[in-house]
């Protein structure tokens, strides 16, 4: 008897987990500005997504028993180009639900010289979990985001800009991992041309340079970045994090000796189990 119901407990976890995964539409209807994409989307063997113009958010639940009430909306990098949708995505989102945190991968859509698009994506998306807060089991005031390289331009920017009206898109911590910040002489050149163009105004070089638009407002950060990277340069980070000091906003920054750029939730990062034992550690108090 004990082992009959020692199976039936092991099947209904199974269907629990296969249950908390599931893929839905970002907008109801089209997005309010194309990107001007007609290219069909394609993934490669590396899960490496290119020409997203349809954005779509994936949804993986911790299990009941282990549920924080936490979430986090995930922006994977890749230069506003594509999105490498494995180790910044879906990794990192089984980390979260190991933590007992929901998460949903945005597949963002690129911006194709759009500036807006992605941000308009962001703020869908923390729209949508905030609106269905109790169907997650989430606490509406413990809905962070994330992102990796240009991934976490957008989360920075999405923690710097906030939709002016109905639901708030104001996310309530972020998390960086080697982020594009600024779009000032330190910026990752490709992720700048690809967002705002080959010759972009001052002004719009100032608005997503994103050091420049923390206030009082702007929801605490963790930055996770390695010391070596000569890709997005740590000065981006170090920027942001000097701005949130200035503002009294708590943050927390972790440069890691080496490792390069990329390393998303890969276990060859040197540094991968310090790093996840420091970001759990701070999730948990956040």
């Amino acid at each position: 008897m004990k082992t009959k119901l020692f199976l039936c407990s092991l099947l209904l976890a199974f269907a629990n987990l296969m249950d908390a995964q599931k893929t839905i539409k970002l907008w109801e209807g089209n997005p309010p500005v194309s990107n001007g994409i007609t290219e069909p989307e394609n993934i490669n063997k590396d899960y490496w997504i290119t020409n997203v113009s349809v954005p779509e958010l994936t949804i993986y639940l911790p299990p009941n028993a282990t549920n924080t009430g936490k979430a986090v909306v995930i922006c994977p990098g890749g230069g506003y180009a594509g999105l490498a949708s494995m180790h910044e995505g879906t990794m990192f989102a089984q980390w979260l639900n190991e933590q007992g945190i929901a998460a949903f991968v945005l597949k963002y859509r690129m911006p194709n010289k759009h500036k807006n698009v992605p941000l308009e994506d962001a703020w869908q998306a923390i729209r949508h979990v905030r609106e269905h807060a109790s169907e997650y089991q989430i606490q509406v005031n413990k809905i962070g985001i994330a992102g990796f390289s240009a991934g976490g331009h957008l989360a920075s920017t999405a923690s710097t800009h906030f939709a002016p009206s109905g639901t708030s898109t104001r996310p309530d911590f972020s998390i960086l991992f080697y982020p594009v910040i600024t779009m000032d002489i330190t910026t990752h050149g490709g992720s700048r041309m690809n967002l705002l163009g080959d010759n972009p105004s001052l002004s719009d070089l100032y608005l997503f340079s994103n050091e420049k638009q923390v206030n009082n407002t702007t929801p605490p950060a963790i930055l996770l970045l390695s010391d070596d990277d000569k890709v997005v340069l740590p000065e981006n980070s170090t920027h942001y994090y000097n701005a949130l000091k200035a503002n009294d906003i708590k943050a927390t920054m972790y440069i890691f000796s080496e490792g390069g750029h990329g390393w998303g939730l890969r276990k060859d990062f040197k540094f991968h189990t310090e790093m996840t034992t420091l970001l759990a550690s701070w999730l948990k108090n956040i």
